[in-house]
């Protein structure tokens, strides 16, 4: 038998949770910028892509499919497979005259395994990887998910922006080959994944019934209610739901806001502008908050910097007043804005996800984070339908203003929860007691 444990992290966890950024920002961002260049309004961009992260808050449904049937290690690279033939999807449709309903289709396909590939990958990120590893590798998987979004949000778009000047009359065309270039990505990472991958020792699920799925699936639902109680469960739920409230009104509208031209309120940025802003000083700022939140909580525990962290993934928010008040044209200002927005965004959610991982330890750790990702991503769905229309009607600068205000809900949110002081600390050896 050979002794999987000598896969070293690293040869895995970032990829892997590149791979899982990438399909979703791709679907929530990168979908906005092209569609906004396809001539949609905030208020239809806002809506309709809001729509696309249906599947991550619904994926509970099918996690225990996952948990039960095959390994996560097959789900995982499964489903990179379908993701792949996602992205060639939108590359053949979008150059159609039925673009938009063509692309939708192949964008919530992208969701559904995008989501999928979520639910296994983190189940075989809690399988593989003690209490302690998970804590450490946390900065790194947050930092290599975010780059996955610097890259889709920042890479992609400067690389449209680079093609649309030798192809001027034809963003159809641009985009088509974007999303062919995520297609070859991604069969790339599905090729590597199949030997980089470790193999641990999953349950062993042969001969189930589909009473025993739906047994199952019951048993994992109510031990999720059951954790704690009641009380507690409620503001499990809140916390999980509204921890990124503000956050839910700023994404879908800080993309717009940064392209749109001066006189529509926003900056006015070219796309190479964009791609450089967030693709180089907000991945700093990415990596340095992703890594060093790791760091800390895996050193002191999660309890001892969430207020920290709470503080940091709201307070920076309001460089976006800032920007929309003084609309300046400098890209180094704005850059340095986004650099501090981004550090903080990455500081401020490692608290989200180590709390995921607190609250899903136990028989089921897999389905009931899927439970907790999919909640959240359920705060992120609804603030973010009508961010676009709350936009349209007040404008850039009322609705950043709006955006401070509504950092009150992270901080009551996390007044309530309750953490294990020792969660994340490294175990002491008796050499180091």
């Amino acid at each position: 038998m050979k002794n999987n444990k000598k896969i070293t992290p690293w040869a895995w966890v970032p990829t892997l949770y590149f791979a899982e950024g990438l399909p979703n920002v791709v679907v929530m961002t990168v979908a906005v910028v092209m569609y906004m260049e396809m001539g949609m309004t905030d208020t239809e961009i806002a809506l309709y892509t809001s729509w696309l992260g249906l599947p991550w808050v619904i994926k509970p449904l099918w996690s225990p499919f996952v948990d039960l049937f095959k390994t996560k290690r097959w789900w995982v690279l499964a489903m990179q497979l379908l993701l792949g033939a996602a992205f060639a999807g939108v590359a053949f449709m979008v150059n159609t005259d039925f673009w938009f309903q063509g692309t939708m289709f192949f964008f919530f396909l992208m969701a559904f395994s995008s989501a999928t590939h979520d639910i296994a990958a983190d189940g075989f990120y809690m399988l593989d990887l003690d209490s302690h590893d998970q804590s450490w590798f946390v900065g790194i998987r947050n930092t290599f998910y975010r780059i996955a979004v610097i890259f889709g949000q920042g890479a992609l778009v400067w690389i449209a922006g680079e093609l649309q000047k030798k192809y001027p009359d034809s963003k159809a065309f641009t985009w088509s080959l974007i999303f062919f270039f995520l297609a070859a990505i991604f069969i790339a990472i599905w090729l590597y994944h199949r030997f980089a991958m470790p193999r641990p020792v999953d349950r062993d699920n042969e001969g189930l019934t589909a009473r025993d799925v739906v047994r199952g699936l019951w048993q994992m639902l109510s031990s999720f209610f059951t954790k704690v109680p009641v009380k507690q469960v409620v503001f499990v739920l809140l916390f999980l739901l509204l921890y990124r409230f503000p956050e839910a009104m700023l994404t879908k509208m800080a993309s717009t806001f940064l392209l749109r031209p001066m006189e529509e309120g926003g900056l006015g940025l070219t796309k190479e502008a964009f791609g450089l802003a967030y693709g180089t000083v907000g991945l700093v700022g990415l990596l340095l908050g992703g890594i060093v939140g790791g760091m800390l909580a895996s050193r002191d525990g999660l309890k001892r910097w969430l207020w920290p962290f709470v503080c940091a993934i709201t307070l920076p928010d309001i460089v976006y007043v800032y920007l929309s008040v003084a609309q300046p044209g400098s890209l180094w200002l704005v850059s340095t804005c986004l650099f501090i927005e981004q550090f903080g965004y990455g500081l401020g959610f490692t608290a989200l996800t180590l709390y995921m991982l607190y609250y899903s330890q136990g028989e089921f750790k897999t389905s009931h984070y899927a439970i907790c990702t999919g909640l959240s991503y359920l705060g992120l769905m609804l603030p973010g339908m009508v961010s676009g229309w709350i936009k349209d009607a007040v404008g850039y600068q009322t609705f950043f203003i709006m955006v401070m205000f509504f950092c009150i809900i992270t901080f009551a949110v996390a007044a309530f929860i309750k953490i294990d002081p020792e969660f994340g600390k490294k175990v002491k050896s008796k050499k180091d007691a």
